[in-house]
């Protein structure tokens, strides 16, 4: 028996060290040539480190969390035969998922490779799990909202995510097994001590840090306006009972999106990126829309590129594909990059007013909130209409105040009178 040691490896970019983000094996675990073993994450990317040979893990070389240099000792595993241990230079092949992580903005590369081989341990195991009472598993907000909708306690439901974590996967095979109803009493009344204290590691680490980042560099100022969608609302369903079968189903967000490109051709300062180290503002002619996503891993942003250029149904298309492949991981970087303007939407948790972060080194994001029904005075009648508020924010080093709430009363006049939309 030998030892092959994996060092970490050098990624590119003139990166010197990375942040080990997530082991996926432990000490005396078997594991087999393309097996994932860990997740480590730079500035810009998150990386999965594959193992390039068969064999038994024998050393971690670190802990989430841990910044460790490039060439540094990653995982030693025992192997049959002599092993690499006197001649380790060469890393193991990496297969780069890359994952900017900017908020409100992430970047994402997940490049397509072949799946890498299940850990042995877990290939014959369900999806319930026994947790302790107080023990609280890895799960995203949205995923933890659905468990609670469907009345599935999270902590007996199997995590095949990263480091267990439950993913929206995980709550439908707990369902399709019959499981819901078990251990289900009550203990709403029960009186609690437990604490929790929860690393800042990994993405979540560059979440805060691109978000903090954010604010604060930016001037931020929010600016809200409501908006009277009912007839938009009116042509949308007229579309979609036309033509929805051939072309396509339409949601808002493309006649948002549209309303924004044509708003912009007054509004030119709005449509840009400032670089503040260099003191340059870059006014964009192409339009490149970023689509803020939330996927499991956290929030995502890829870009519909030149919206200027794309009709209707061609902007709802590439909003549902980029949005499907960002929620799945395989948006590529071109995908996820490039974005001048970025739109938000918490969809039905839209509320009524919300302070959007913007999309550094953008100057404008769109917020959307919720369409509600609510009596209006229309020509002294009052009458039931559809209103929507449009919270959104600027940087005011770059976008003075009087043109942002001229930009968002713009595109309320477009939503309002939608023929206008398609007006040259």
């Amino acid at each position: 028996m030998g030892t092959h040691v994996i060092k970490m490896p050098d990624i590119g970019e003139g990166i010197a060290e990375v942040e080990l983000s997530v082991w996926h094996v432990k000490v005396g675990d078997m594991v087999v040539e393309d097996q994932v073993l860990a997740d480590v994450m730079t500035d810009k990317a998150m990386v999965d480190i594959p193992s390039p040979v068969h064999g038994k893990v024998i050393a971690l070389g670190g802990v989430p969390g841990e910044v460790m240099a490039v060439g540094s000792i990653l995982i030693s595993i025992e192997v049959e035969g002599a092993g690499n241990v006197k001649e380790s230079a060469q890393p193991a092949a990496v297969a780069v998922k890359e994952t900017p992580v900017a908020v409100p903005k992430v970047e994402a590369v997940v490049e397509s490779k072949p799946a890498p081989a299940p850990r042995p341990a877990a290939a014959c195991q369900g999806p319930m799990v026994a947790r302790e009472a107080d023990e609280r598993p890895l799960a995203s907000p949205a995923v933890r909202k659905h468990a609670l909708d469907l009345g599935i306690q999270l902590r007996l439901v199997r995590g095949t995510g990263p480091a267990g974590r439950v993913l929206h996967e995980d709550l439908d095979v707990y369902l399709a097994q019959g499981q819901s109803n078990a251990s289900t009493v009550s203990s709403a009344y029960t009186q609690r001590t437990d604490e929790e204290q929860i690393p800042v590691i990994g993405m979540r680490r560059k979440i805060a840090q691109r978000m903090q980042d954010a604010t604060q560099r930016a001037a931020h100022f929010s600016y809200v306006e409501e908006i009277d969608v009912t007839a938009v609302e009116e042509l949308r369903a007229h579309l979609n009972e036309k033509h929805g079968a051939t072309r396509g189903k339409l949601t808002l967000l493309p006649f948002l999106v549209r309303a924004m490109v044509v708003a912009l051709r007054d509004f030119p300062q709005i449509n840009a990126r400032y670089d503040d180290e260099a003191q340059v503002i870059t006014r964009l002619g192409a339009v490149h829309v970023g689509i803020a996503t939330q996927a499991d891993i956290g929030l995502m942003v890829p870009v519909v590129l030149h919206a200027e250029a794309r009709s209707l149904w061609d902007n709802a298309a590439e909003i549902s594909r980029l949005a499907t492949a960002a929620r799945n991981g395989k948006a590529s970087r071109d995908e996820l990059s490039g974005s001048s303007i970025t739109l938000t939407s918490l969809g039905a948790l839209g509320g009524i007013v919300s302070t959007p972060v913007l999309n550094l080194p953008e100057v404008a994001i769109i917020g959307v909130n919720k369409i509600v029904e609510r009596p209006m005075v229309v020509k002294g009648q009052v009458v039931i209409r559809k209103m929507m508020n449009l919270s959104s924010s600027f940087d005011h080093r770059v976008v003075d105040g009087m043109d942002a709430a001229l930009f968002i009363q713009a595109i309320r006049g477009l939503l309002e009178q939608p023929a206008t939309l398609f007006m040259e």
